[in-house]
């Protein structure tokens, strides 16, 4: 559901030529209240306040804020959280910006974290920019939800972590035993819609304890994982000769599309060339065979003289 997407970019009159545009839209993936993609070059955001966590990138420029009296910036290289209930605005840089926002709910990381992130909106995990743009990659495709939630939930440890207050960890026993029973689950619901909310609704544990689990005992994400499956079977039906159409319903995409985009990026190649690829391979070997025989019978004769 888009929540508001102009039309037709703004034109700045601060800088002609240069245009202003919002997106926005509520992702399937629980705790992510809103996805805000934007760029600005002139807009200025009064002091105001959330009720959830605002946290954000930079993809170009920069921004400028105040943040219960304290200034703050944020440039391209660093990931920033305002948390929720404290006061603050935002200003572009001198040539404006483009940022990319997850607005969390409160629930999702808690309220005691909110006196760590005023101290220190700028989280200093030097991978979590490069995982909070993959969660926004995967965000803006529907049919990611599984990829999408999982990832979530790491973003959500990192933070945890970055602001003083990491998740306990399972180890040993307890975390195979939880990593097993979510393998059988994804195993018996592989081509089924699949959500780690219903996950663990139905294992009665945490996404992010779940999503950690499976990680730990398998060295692979769950959606990593289901996706994988699910390219494998694609590819035997591929090359029993299926329709590609019947093929992504059979085996869990959404549809044709998003069969050949993750088909195309985990093997190199479209499942229409790659089914192509088996049959020239076989016209070939049909092709020669007759040659074979051709020489077979030439050679006879000249014998036979």
């Amino acid at each position: 559901m888009v929540l508001y997407d102009p039309a037709m970019p703004r034109e700045d009159d601060s800088h002609p030529g240069m245009s202003e545009s919002v997106r926005a839209w509520k992702p399937a993936v629980a705790g992510i209240r809103e996805v805000l993609h934007a760029r600005f070059m002139s807009h200025a955001y009064p002091l105001h306040t959330h009720d959830v966590w605002t946290l954000f990138i930079v993809d170009e420029g920069a921004i400028a804020y105040d943040l219960d009296r304290r200034e703050g910036h944020a440039g391209p290289s660093i990931v920033s959280i305002l948390p929720p209930h404290v006061v603050h605005d935002g200003r572009p840089g001198a040539q404006g910006y483009r940022k990319r926002v997850l607005y969390i709910e409160t629930d999702a990381l808690g309220e005691d974290l909110i006196g760590s992130a005023v101290d220190r909106p700028v989280l200093p995990r030097t991978d979590l920019r490069r995982r909070v743009a993959a969660l926004h990659d995967t965000l803006q495709c529907r049919d990611d939800a599984l990829e999408a939630e999982t990832r979530f939930a790491f973003v959500l440890d990192a933070i945890r972590s970055a602001l003083g207050k990491p998740d306990p960890h399972e180890r040993g026993e307890a975390t195979d035993r939880l990593a097993g029973r979510l393998r059988e689950f994804l195993d018996a619901h592989l081509f089924e819609p699949i959500t780690m909310a219903a996950v663990a609704v139905e294992i009665e544990a945490g996404p992010t304890q779940l999503a950690r689990a499976f990680s730990a005992a398998y060295r692979i994400a769950p959606h990593a994982y289901v996706l994988g499956r699910r390219l494998e079977a694609a590819r035997h039906r591929i090359l029993a000769g299926q329709p590609l159409a019947d093929v992504a319903a059979e085996v869990g995409f959404y549809d044709q599309a998003h069969l050949t985009r993750r088909f195309a990026t985990f093997l190199g190649v479209t499942p229409g060339r790659f089914a192509a690829y088996d049959a020239d391979a076989a016209a070939a070997s049909l092709r020669a065979r007759p040659t074979r025989i051709v020489r077979s019978r030439a050679f006879r004769a000249s014998s036979a003289a």
